[in-house]
């Protein structure tokens, strides 16, 4: 599981650098639209850690903490 995080963090990284936000952030949780994902930060449902940033709008995560948990996703299929 290890390496196939690190291939997917190496790909958004390059494409988003240290941390995302936006779309691209709740899209690579698997949330339908924002305000899917913004009903989740309020029940504090989120799979990963989401934070804000001062004088910044919206949510923000460590882009190896969405890598890491799309990994875990992949391992943890229960329809196999």
């Amino acid at each position: 599981m290890n390496e196939l995080a690190q291939q997917i963090e190496e790909k958004l990284f390059l494409q988003h650098g240290p941390i995302m936000t936006g779309d691209i952030l709740f899209k690579s949780l698997g949330y339908a639209s924002a305000d899917a994902f913004r009903q989740a930060v309020s029940r504090n449902t989120v799979p990963i850690y989401v934070f804000s940033i001062v004088q910044r709008r919206g949510k923000f995560a460590l882009t190896s903490d969405v890598a890491k948990w799309i990994a875990m996703q992949r391992f943890n299929d229960k329809t196999k």
